[in-house]
């Protein structure tokens, strides 16, 4: 591994050496490996290391004596100044510093604790959170209205052989992997037990009604097992928290959702899938006039960024055991396909994609759409709003749709789009010309 020309998440500089510094090396050692170099500052220059010959012997001394592991120290020069390399590999197992484990992040170090080193000695072990075992538990105790709801919508799914489905409950969660010889993993507590709140804090749902950020108008909690959950709060938000549009077609009746039916149901998901139980916070789904927000205390594996979720890419479920049951009763994809298809949907239904945001408050997924309110209080003027609103019930507007709708001319219409596009608010859809279309911006 070689050493950047800046600290980064593999390097880190120090101007001279400290014997606390093991405790970088025990963090890279935990995470992807790293160097640490000794005889540069904080900018990158280098300052010399007077005793680099004794270092050469004493820390991979200290490094095998306090860490138990190995380290190559390189001693190489600039100039007529000395500095030291210490190249650290990444173990598969945990390495501690005097009973401490430390994990580089970033170009942070941190010592692990709690509920952090619980995950990371189940990762280092193979295993997942909701893959433990847990003593006190048996099959009796879980709910037979969710197991009939299971066996329900995997047979639909088809992704279970029917003769399992008729099998006795144990031998269906033997089938499901969710049992580690004698005893029930933390998966099968979450998705069975009728009150899995007895073992894991948070593990409900909890959606809220506002008009703003301060003012709440109503709000419920959807408790018991984790397939139960989806049901409900799905119900919960298509019949009492999401306002249809209502218009006809014909003599016909028609109802619009404000968001698209599907990518509801794949955020709602993905939520309750990827959620770190560990954390004790329920699952948090705010709604709006205008927004749609789903929060869970998650996080993105190790490597990735938010622009992975937005094309193709392999599925990682934080929670295997429970992805896969939710996969196996049709629930979900185990294609990594969930936010692609959010992204789809939206688009289908004309209002921009959702956006994705990671971070250390967790993970939200938040789908918006223009409303005559929204508009005029951003500060855009009416036919520039009625020409947003109609291009999110269409799907696309051309000029000649803007002189229709206005009674414009042409060349105002023009004006009107192009003022849209500079304000962020529309795009051109495909080549420019006679019949040119223009959809939202990010739709």
């Amino acid at each position: 591994m070689l050493p950047a020309n800046h600290e980064n998440q593999h390097v880190e500089w120090k101007e001279s050496w400290r014997d606390e510094y093991l405790k970088w090396l025990c963090g890279f050692a935990n995470a992807q490996g790293g160097t640490l170099i000794i005889g540069k500052n904080d900018q990158g220059q280098v300052v010399g290391v007077p005793n680099s010959q004794r270092l050469l012997e004493d820390i991979p001394n200290k490094v095998r004596d306090l860490l138990g592991i190995l380290v190559d120290v390189h001693s190489c020069t600039e100039g007529e100044l000395t500095y030291l390399e210490i190249v650290v590999e990444a173990y598969p197992y945990p390495i501690s510093y005097k009973g401490q484990y430390h994990y580089r992040s970033g170009s942070t170090k941190q010592e692990l604790k709690g509920a952090a080193l619980d995950k990371f000695l189940l990762r280092k072990q193979g295993k997942h959170w909701d893959g433990v075992p847990v003593p006190g538990v048996t099959v009796a105790d879980l709910s037979s209205a969710a197991f009939a709801l299971f066996r329900k919508r995997a047979a639909r799914s088809g992704r279970v052989e029917g003769d399992a489905l008729q099998e006795s409950e144990a031998a269906l969660l033997d089938n499901l992997h969710l049992v580690e010889g004698a005893y029930l993993k933390r998966a099968a507590l979450l998705l069975f037990h009728p009150t899995p709140e007895k073992f894991v804090t948070g593990a409900y749902l909890k959606i809220g009604r506002f008009a703003t950020d301060e003012e709440l108008r109503y709000q419920d909690e959807v408790h018991g097992p984790v397939l139960e959950q989806i049901e409900k709060g799905l119900d919960l938000l298509l019949t009492k928290y999401l306002i249809a549009d209502i218009h006809y077609e014909g003599a016909g009746r028609a109802e619009n959702l404000p968001f698209p039916r599907e990518a509801i149901r794949e955020a709602l998901l993905n939520a309750v899938a990827h959620k770190d139980y560990s954390s004790g916070s329920p699952v948090q789904i705010s709604v709006y006039d205008d927004r749609l927000l789903f929060w869970n205390d998650g996080q993105l594996p190790d490597s990735w960024t938010v622009a992975n979720l937005t094309h193709k890419h392999p599925s990682r479920p934080f929670n295997p055991d429970v992805a896969n049951t939710l996969f196996r009763a049709g629930y979900i994809e185990a294609w990594g396909r969930g936010t692609i298809k959010m992204i789809v949907e939206c688009q289908r239904q004309g209002i921009p994609a959702p956006n994705y945001a990671f971070g250390a408050g967790g993970c939200t997924v938040e789908f918006f759409r223009h409303t005559e309110e929204s508009l005029r209080q951003r500060g855009l003027r009416e036919d520039l709003r009625r020409i947003v609103l109609t291009t999110q019930q269409i799907g696309e507007v051309t000029n000649s749709a803007v002189q229709q709708l206005l009674g414009v001319s042409k060349s105002t219409a023009t004006r009107y789009l192009n003022e849209l596009d500079r304000l962020n608010y529309l795009q051109r859809s495909g080549t420019t010309g006679v019949g040119t279309g223009y959809v939202l911006k990010g739709s």
